[in-house]
């Protein structure tokens, strides 16, 4: 019998411009051309398909190795890389299973099977879609044949499955680098690429993009050799989904600049009862602090200092001076009476809240409201072991007695009731580096470098009311008028200072590099800070 005929040569994948970082263990960038194909429809002479069980596995026949390397190049040319997305759940559209999952590399469908009578094999039939990739073994067919492919052509398609990466260039993802490219040349640098916004995630994108640019938890999670991630330590869904997604967000070898958190966020609102939903805006703080000890406590951690990856990275302490209020004659507020019991607690924090003066109701002669300012050290005062707050019948004092190598911070905007939520818009004035914690840190540290921070990423809220309020007071609105609620990150690429960093703007898909002055504008809710002495550029 003749041999098929064979179709010319495909276009060759435009080269990239720029190398590809080292990150990646795998062999460097897609084939730079397509293979030869077989077109001739010979899938129209297949036998009948048989009703037989979709979850079982035919195994193809043995070849000779002259035939195996013959048939491996057949169909490649049908790939169709633009179509491929591996974010979404390993589920078949047809079964609804998760076992023995296939994808299909012209359509991207998933299908199960790749037996006689499956779901895969019945696609490929009648949609004459040859080229399946196994989403668990990593190895490609081609069906209805059954046989196995091998080529170095499609490793491109793996690293974005599944991306590997070298534990030695994990500390280079820290610094300014070249950019990578899409299959269609569009620039971009790994780790700051959008996120889907499914309906309404957009304060969960923000928390997610803020924890995967921390280094150690970026580090942590990207690291081959991490224990906890091992197959054999039977890691809990939610950190294996999240480390799935840390792996595609800094993929410098994507198709397409964006990634889907949509597995992710699945395991979030499953794990947390329905709480955290991607159909409804929800409190990006709330979430911050459910997922840092979600994650805590799926690591193995206890109550430890430096139990989890989350505690080593940001625990610190403060201690709490706390007395009972007493009316003192000559002050016209509570203060703190020495000569009385001060009951001092010390209790270990994730994240710093601090708390925003009242907002005044200033106008202007157009009566415009005037938008207060205040400095980030003027609330971080609370933090002197000076400055008393009341707290119903006591007062209480608060210093720092430890300090994480990052600090996040969280400022309070919002206090709520049954009828009425009021959000403060005063304005935080905050220097991008050297903010110092020393004031603040009781016994004092004899290394000064250690109190000093440079800011990492800062989160900001923008909120639009669609009525009128009642009463006028800016920031307050009922529960029933509808508004719009945005959230969107700052986030510093580079190690910091000068030209050694760049700052990018991200919500959700757009991502936008922006001058440092615009980090300023807006109502910051979340800052990270992180330790100088880590911040500092490498030589």
């Amino acid at each position: 019998m003749p041999s098929p005929p064979i179709s010319p040569p495909a276009a060759k994948r435009p080269k990239l411009d720029a190398e590809l970082p080292a990150a990646l263990s795998s062999p460097s960038g897609p084939s730079s051309s397509r293979v030869n194909g077989h077109l001739n429809g010979a899938e129209s002479q297949e036998p009948p398909i048989e009703d037989e069980s979709e979850d079982e596995e035919e195994q193809p026949e043995p070849v000779k190795e002259e035939e195996d390397v013959a048939r491996r190049d057949m169909y490649l040319d049908t790939v169709s890389r633009s179509n491929l997305d591996f974010d979404f759940e390993r589920l078949c559209s047809k079964s609804l299973s998760t076992i023995n999952v296939y994808a299909c590399l012209v359509c991207g469908k998933y299908f199960q099977g790749r037996g006689r009578g499956s779901w895969a094999y019945r696609h490929a039939v009648g949609d004459n879609h040859r080229v399946w990739l196994n989403l668990e073994t990593e190895k490609f067919y081609v069906l209805p044949e059954g046989y196995l492919v091998s080529d170095p052509s499609l490793k491109d398609v793996l690293a974005v499955l599944n991306p590997r990466y070298d534990v030695a260039s994990l500390a280079k993802l820290s610094d300014l680098r070249s950019p990578s490219y899409t299959l269609t040349q569009t620039p971009y640098i790994p780790g700051f690429i959008g996120m889907n916004n499914i309906k309404k995630n957009d304060y969960l994108n923000v928390i997610v993009q803020m924890l995967l640019h921390v280094p150690p938890m970026r580090d942590y999670l990207l690291n081959p050799n991490t224990p906890q991630l091992q197959e054999a330590a039977r890691p809990t869904e939610l950190v294996s989904r999240l480390a799935t997604l840390c792996r595609r967000l800094w993929n410098p070898r994507l198709f397409k600049a964006q990634v889907s958190p949509h597995d992710f966020f699945q395991e979030v609102t499953k794990r947390s009862n329905g709480k955290f939903k991607t159909t409804e805006q929800g409190d990006p703080v709330e979430f911050l602090g459910w997922l840092v000890n979600t994650l805590h406590r799926d690591l193995g951690g206890s109550k430890k200092r430096n139990s989890s990856i989350i505690y080593s990275t940001f625990q610190g302490k403060v201690q709490i001076e706390t007395q009972q209020v007493i009316i003192h004659k000559d002050y016209s507020r509570p203060v703190f009476d020495l000569s009385r019991e001060i009951q001092t607690v010390s209790s270990p924090f994730l994240f710093l809240a601090l708390d925003l003066p009242p907002t005044p109701l200033f106008q202007d002669l157009n009566e415009k409201k005037i938008i207060p300012q205040v400095a980030l050290s003027t609330i971080l005062a609370k933090f002197d072991g000076k400055t008393t707050q009341e707290f119903g019948p006591t007062l209480k004092r608060h210093h720092l007695s430890a300090l994480p190598p990052y600090v996040i911070l969280h400022i309070k905007r919002f206090t709520k009731n049954n009828f009425v939520e009021e959000k403060n818009p005063t304005i935080v004035n905050f220097p991008m580096r050297g903010v110092e914690m020393g004031p603040y840190v009781d016994p004092k540290p004899s290394d000064p470098i250690y109190t000093a921070y440079d800011l990492l990423s800062n989160v900001t809220i923008d909120t639009t009311v669609a009525s009128t309020t009642s009463g006028g007071q800016s920031g307050k609105r009922d529960a029933s008028e509808e508004g719009q609620t945005t959230w969107k990150i700052h986030q510093r690429c580079g190690r910091g200072g000068g030209d050694d960093e760049k700052w990018f703007e991200m919500q959700d898909l757009r991502v936008e590099e922006v001058r440092k002055e615009m980090v300023f504008l807006g109502e910051t809710v979340i800052q990270v800070w992180e330790r100088r002495d880590l911040s500092t550029p490498r030589a």
